[in-house]
């Protein structure tokens, strides 16, 4: 994912389309067309959009007995 980037993303319950303004950290800034705002910024975190990488689980140690 870089700057100028167009990316959807979920808002509410439907799916919203933008330009990646900038990333900061673990922070993704999106500009997007709203009906009643242009050029809103909206904030989403960065492991949101990540597709493909799993959390790490890890297995829980049995106990001996």
């Amino acid at each position: 994912m870089k700057p100028g980037e167009k990316i959807t993303f979920p808002f509410g319950k439907k799916q919203m389309e933008g330009t990646v303004k900038k990333i900061a950290g673990k922070t993704v800034y999106i500009v997007a067309d709203f009906p009643k705002h242009k050029g809103k910024i909206v904030k989403r975190p960065v492991f949101s959009f990540e597709k493909g990488k799993k959390k790490s689980t890890k297995a829980k140690p049995k106990k001996a007995e």
